[in-house]
């Protein structure tokens, strides 16, 4: 009937559905199989077949990688050119130099000016985002995943090819905005975590979904420690523009492995519209009714969809307003790290992906997923408090290492989030999560870029401590979930 390697990437409902259309007439079945096979294996098989066992590992770490390089580079380089514009030349050195120098008031604007940019720049992009990405998720449910891992590539091109023009023309920083405006329209990084978080729900069971998803987000830490490590060497040794270079090479080799080598998982219909309303009405009544799932769990299963959602939100905002912190932080005093400590320090940051998954598959050998969670969110905790008094080196980088589980809590809560709905809703969930994701960059960058200025003059570390408390939120909601669903399983073992 099909291949085999069609059934094992395809969803049984696509298969099932194939199946049934072709015991129409057992006259015609042989040319209605050879039809559905000619046209399911032209749309699902890319021009040129991959001999590795990878699927969309490689294009989120290209798209990781290019972010990840560009991220610290970028708020430098406005650091830079904002000290330019107001004259801000070298006191920053005599103040770290000398303890007893008193602040240059210059130096608390460059700081505001930078945030205040930070912010209005992540702003423009992650409001689009919020609007372009829940179209293009639930779209790939019908089109397929293939068009949402490209157009975002191709659009944080663009972003660099603007940022690029910005530097060799000394434009003014304000056309930063511009180029995060294009990249946000056409999805930005968000999509391209949607349609990749998606493909692994569409080709993995539910006992490896969280290692799976685990997979992914170490992913996004080995790439970015090694966009973090090279970015801060390369940025010492020749400036912004060559790094921006592979910046725009990276997206653009992303986008051409996308169309080469990845398989569809989803059957591709043609007639499938990007603007329409459908989309959002799906994810509407996906959280509205708790999926097709919540035949016996009522209330509570549609609860359960909720609150994981909110612990997600919690969390992914901590770590997004937090993350565009550090490189400020670092600058300044009293730390004033030069280009090659701020690449050691993200990249320090970024190798606790590969930490959390190595804890997470040894955690998951004794414990049930949710405490595993909480365990990663008590270290997230532990370093950020370290970091809201660090006024040393070794200090900061005592917190770094602290947060050496910080990411075993979000693949977590998407493996449960996907194991709450149907196979037939996971594209409209994750387009979900992807727009929550979205929302979580818009929120925290808004408040932590505006919180850190703020509160400079009392506690220039208090935005970490800050996001330290609000964790303790998620990490009680998922241990009371897990308490109630094992109490659940108790009455339903002892009924029975």
């Amino acid at each position: 009937m099909y291949e085999p390697d069609t059934a094992a990437i395809l969803p049984g409902d696509v298969l099932n559905s194939a199946s049934t259309d072709d015991e129409v007439s057992p006259s015609d079945s042989f040319d209605n199989n050879e039809e559905v096979h000619a046209r399911t294996s032209s749309s699902l098989r890319p021009p040129f077949s991959c001999p590795l066992p990878v699927s969309v590992e490689p294009v989120l770490f290209l798209s990781m990688f290019s972010l990840a390089l560009q991220a610290p580079l970028s708020t430098q380089y406005l650091w830079g050119r904002i000290s330019e514009d107001l004259g801000y030349n070298g006191s920053k050195r005599s103040e770290c130099s000398n303890s007893s120098v008193l602040p240059d008031p210059l130096l608390k604007e460059v700081e505001t000016l930078t945030a205040h940019w930070n912010m209005y720049i992540s702003l423009g992009g992650f409001s689009l985002g919020l609007l372009v990405v829940p179209l293009l998720g639930s779209w790939s449910d019908l089109a397929g995943r293939r068009p949402v891992l490209i157009i975002p590539n191709l659009g944080m091109a663009l972003q660099a090819v603007v940022y690029l023009v910005v530097m060799y023309l000394k434009l003014p920083v304000a056309y930063f905005l511009l180029g995060r405006l294009l990249s946000g329209l056409s999805g930005d990084f968000n999509g391209i975590l949607a349609g990749c978080f998606a493909y692994v729900a569409d080709t993995s069971d539910r006992q490896s979904r969280t290692f799976r998803v685990a997979v992914l987000e170490a992913c996004l830490g080995l790439s970015g420690m090694l966009a973090s490590i090279i970015g801060g060497q390369w940025r010492r040794a020749q400036g912004y523009i060559n790094p921006f270079w592979l910046v725009l090479a990276t997206n653009l080799a992303s986008a051409l492995y996308a169309y080469l080598f990845v398989r569809e998982s989803v059957l591709p219909d043609p007639s499938a519209k990007l603007l329409t309303t459908r989309h959002h009405k799906a994810i509407w009544h996906l959280f509205s009714t708790g999926g097709s799932t919540n035949e016996a769990g009522g209330g509570f299963h549609r609860c359960k969809l909720w609150m994981y959602m909110l612990c997600f939100f919690l969390v992914v905002t901590v770590h997004s307003g937090c993350r565009e912190l550090f490189v400020l932080y670092e600058l300044s005093s009293p730390l004033c790290w030069g280009p090659a400590l701020i690449g050691y320090g993200s990249a320090a940051l970024h190798l606790a992906y590969l930490s959390s998954l190595l804890g997470l598959k040894i955690m998951q050998c004794c414990l049930e997923d949710s405490w595993v969670a909480i365990v990663g969110l008590a270290s997230n905790i532990i370093g950020l408090v370290v970091f809201s008094v660090a006024d040393t080196t070794q200090l900061m980088f005592t917190g770094y290492g602290l947060c050496f589980l910080f990411m075993a809590s979000t693949p977590v809560i998407r493996s449960k989030l996907s194991k709450l709905v149907g196979l037939s809703e996971q594209g409209a969930l994750f387009a979900c999560v992807a727009c929550v994701e979205t929302l979580c960059y818009l929120v925290g960058s808004s408040l932590f870029n505006s919180l850190y200025p703020a509160t400079l003059h009392f506690m220039k570390g208090f935005p970490f401590l800050f996001a330290a408390i609000i964790l303790f939120i998620p990490a009680g909601m998922i241990g009371t979930l897990q308490c109630l669903d094992q109490r659940r399983e108790h009455r339903g073992f002892t009924a029975s």
